[in-house]
């Protein structure tokens, strides 16, 4: 979970066998410290994150991974999180957008309905 986006939620649900993927932007990254260091222990994800449409997408940004996760990377913990054993606390999906990124989305929507009305 990005430590400099405090509205992000985390599932947190009871971790499962499958396993968590990343996309190339967040590759080597730590679920839940955002830290590049020394990946230890894989990220396992519940199983309600690796069914449906969550199933190809990626556990931090929900970037599409493609129809049979060819652009997915296993994600892993750092060490630090391992000895804290903050990777056992549950399923670190990030199920919410977050307000920056909601924030852009309305702002697009908002310019194209602009320049749409201006073609008129």
């Amino acid at each position: 979970m990005s430590r400099h986006q405090y509205d992000l939620v985390q599932c947190m649900k009871q971790p499962g066998r499958s396993i968590g993927l990343l996309c190339s932007n967040c590759d080597g990254r730590c679920p839940i410290c955002d830290s590049f260091v020394k990946p230890t222990d894989q990220v396992r994800i519940c199983q309600d994150c690796s069914q449906g449409h969550l199933r190809n997408k990626c556990i931090l940004c929900a970037n599409y991974l493609g129809d049979n996760n060819e652009d997915g990377v296993a994600a892993y913990y750092c060490l630090e999180c391992v000895r804290m054993e903050k990777h056992r606390e549950g399923c670190p999906r990030i199920i919410n957008v977050g307000g920056n990124k909601t924030d852009m989305i309305y702002m697009k929507s908002k310019e194209n309905n602009s320049k749409s009305l201006q073609n008129r």
